[in-house]
């Protein structure tokens, strides 16, 4: 699951927006909180846990305000170690907040997540000001951490290696109204060389599908027109019950639901996409045609040595049955460049493979080995080399990319607005959201034309396709699209 599928908005913490009596002695509960989110969606969503979590204890979230004037009794950061770098990132923002404790000696700070699952005792010892460490089974143990914390005086580590409930029956504070994330399972099986995910988040475990349907419903009755399905391997849902045909059941069921008007998934594996899931796909209205699929690496040879299970082949056979059951479908991938062992020929490979695939995007990602995983203690490639081979392969994409957001100048898209705005949306005077193959839309207002709200769906010609995302600045006067749909 890839941090870079999401706007920096729809990675952040709930903030409300400041309100009467904010901020004082009365209205700031057990204390004003702000969540730092690192990583994934499954990240993001776990966020939304620890606040539901933390009000339910009654801690109030911090204001936009709040966050940039530093006025916040409770920090807590969810980390990721998927990358190199995560632990880094970790330390180094950790190490900024020392310097605010220093100035509110009543600040509490609380790290959780992967890096916290897997690096429990150094956290507390290498950044004694932290208060608390918590792991990723065990959020609903912050509020007793916190609270211990205050009475002993120092860090509180509790991170368990076993699944005794899901997060999903926890509280939630969801960060959007009107799209939702819905975990159906945690965990993962598979031994990727690579990926230290299966150390982090342990087997996979999946949700009783009446409990996913029943949480969706809920999402909708508050509000949700869209939800988004969430696994490590979303679509080996089922499995562990004998049960294949699970996941395209669970999407056939989110169809039957009155009031969703959109429905996604991530991230699915390769060598779990069958024949079912693409029909399923292809046959409910409200499944969007986007899908995130990924490659790693388009060489036999390094897939057999990541453990990948399946071949160039068979994910292009895969993509090409996916196409021609959707023709419109925007399929992202990732890929590793510089795998322990990779030769020119292999790299040739996966250009070769996104050449013919083509992408709709990709988050390409130089390797960085992770201790604890297999690939580490492989021979690694010269950095240069991968640095050449990383800039080839963005280069491609980036073509591809443009190529295939040209193909929407002049097409009219259907667009739920969201919560998330453009850096420039406020000086152009244009709102945001997603298309229905998950492309982000910036659609300017003509004058006089209604302006939608968040959560309506504004259908609008494309007029200009920018790097990453559309540009609608319809001319209904030229016969150009735009109309509101609440």
């Amino acid at each position: 699951m890839n941090e870079d599928m999401m706007t920096e908005a729809e990675r952040a913490s709930k903030r409300y927006e400041t309100a009467a009596g904010v901020g004082d002695a009365v209205s700031r509960g057990k204390g004003v909180y702000y969540v730092h989110t690192l990583g994934c969606q499954m990240n993001v969503h776990d966020s939304e846990r620890i606040a539901g979590v933390l009000e339910a204890d009654g801690y109030v979230p911090a204001s936009e305000d709040q966050v940039i004037d530093k006025d916040i009794d409770l920090i807590v950061m969810n980390t990721c170690a998927v990358r190199e770098n995560a632990a880094e990132r970790m330390y180094g923002t950790i190490g900024l907040w020392a310097r605010m404790k220093r100035e509110r000696p009543n600040l509490q700070i609380a790290v959780g997540g992967c890096m916290a699952q897997l690096d429990r005792q150094k956290i507390a010892k290498k950044a004694p000001w932290v208060d608390a460490v918590f792991g990723t089974k065990n959020i609903g143990s912050l509020p007793r951490l916190l609270d211990q914390a205050r009475v002993a005086g120092e860090a509180q580590v509790d991170v368990v290696d076993k699944l005794d409930y899901f997060p999903s029956q926890l509280p939630t504070a969801r960060a959007s109204r009107v799209s939702s994330w819905v975990s159906i399972s945690i965990g993962c099986n598979n031994t990727c060389t690579f990926c230290i995910v299966p150390t982090t988040r342990g087997k996979e475990h999946d949700r009783r599908p009446g409990d996913i349907l029943a949480e969706i419903r809920q999402c909708v009755d508050n509000g949700a027109k869209e939800v988004t399905l969430l696994g490590q391997n979303v679509n080996s849902f089922g499995y562990g019950i004998g049960d294949r045909y699970a996941f395209s059941k669970l999407l056939r069921a989110c169809g039957e639901i009155d009031g969703l008007e959109r429905v996604r998934f991530t991230s699915p594996h390769p060598a779990a996409f069958t024949d079912d899931v693409i029909a399923a796909m292809a046959e409910t209205p409200n499944v969007m045609h986007q899908l995130h699929f990924p490659l790693q690496s388009g060489s036999d040879r390094i897939l057999r040595a990541m453990r990948r299970s399946y071949r160039s082949a068979k994910f292009l056979d895969i993509l090409g049955k996916i196409r021609e059951a959707m023709p419109d479908a925007q399929i992202s991938t990732d890929i590793i460049v510089g795998f322990p062992g990779e030769t020119d020929e292999d790299f040739e490979e996966t250009m070769r493979v996104v050449r013919e695939a083509r992408f709709s995007s990709a988050f390409t990602f130089e390797y960085s080995p992770r201790p604890g995983t297999p690939a580490a203690a492989m021979e690694q490639v010269p950095h240069e080399v991968v640095q050449e081979r990383f800039e080839r392969l963005v280069a491609l994409q980036e073509q591809i990319t443009a190529e295939n957001l040209a193909s929407f100048e002049g097409r009219d898209v259907e667009v739920m607005i969201t919560g998330v705005a453009g850096k420039k949306d406020a000086a152009t005077h244009r709102v945001t959201g997603r298309e229905r193959t998950g492309v982000l839309v910036h659609i300017g207002v003509p004058e006089g034309e209604p302006m939608p709200e968040v959560g309506d769906f504004v259908t609008a010609t494309v007029t200009h396709a920018a790097k990453h995302n559309l540009i609608a600045d319809p001319d209904p006067a030229k016969g150009q699209t735009y109309h509101v749909r609440h």
